[in-house]
């Protein structure tokens, strides 16, 4: 059974900013001759990997709205320099907009249901919200229009 995970993108205020994150992370790790992978790194680490590593994404709530995920490709439990867990959740460095989808703030990471999970926002979405600029639709669902 696939699990995702989601987590709250502290300081983006969109996906062409989380987008744009992402590829400075990666231009820094090319320059530095590392490998292209994305890589957060949180305290707690997940007891469900297998499930996550099933083809699991890690979901990012972007200024209240869950509104883009990246594929989890290694969950890596390590200790830092000063002894104390850590864990590195490993990602494909491409950011995919999902359907945007309304969601409080929490602390942490949580669990999110494959069932639960927003679609992939495709060029071809039937409702013509993938072409619609993303402030336009935030916009639109504080209105309660979409």
């Amino acid at each position: 059974m696939t699990l995702h995970l989601i987590k709250l993108a502290v300081g983006c205020d969109s996906v062409k900013d989380l987008k744009g994150r992402v590829a400075e992370r990666m231009k820094v790790a090319k320059a530095k001759g590392l490998p292209q992978r994305h890589i957060h790194i949180t305290r707690m680490t997940p007891k469900r990997i297998e499930d996550i590593l099933a083809g699991g994404s890690l979901y990012w709530v972007i200024r209240g709205e869950v509104a883009a995920r990246e594929k989890i490709v290694a969950i890596e439990p390590f200790r830092d320099k000063d002894g104390i867990g850590r864990c590195r959740i490993v990602m494909q460095p491409r950011v995919i907009a999902v359907s945007p989808r309304p969601m409080r703030p929490f602390q942490g990471w949580r669990y999110l249901k494959q069932a639960d999970a927003p679609p992939d926002l495709t060029k071809t979405s039937a409702t013509g919200l993938a072409a619609m600029p993303e402030p336009m639709r935030r916009e639109l669902r504080e209105l309660g229009l979409l």
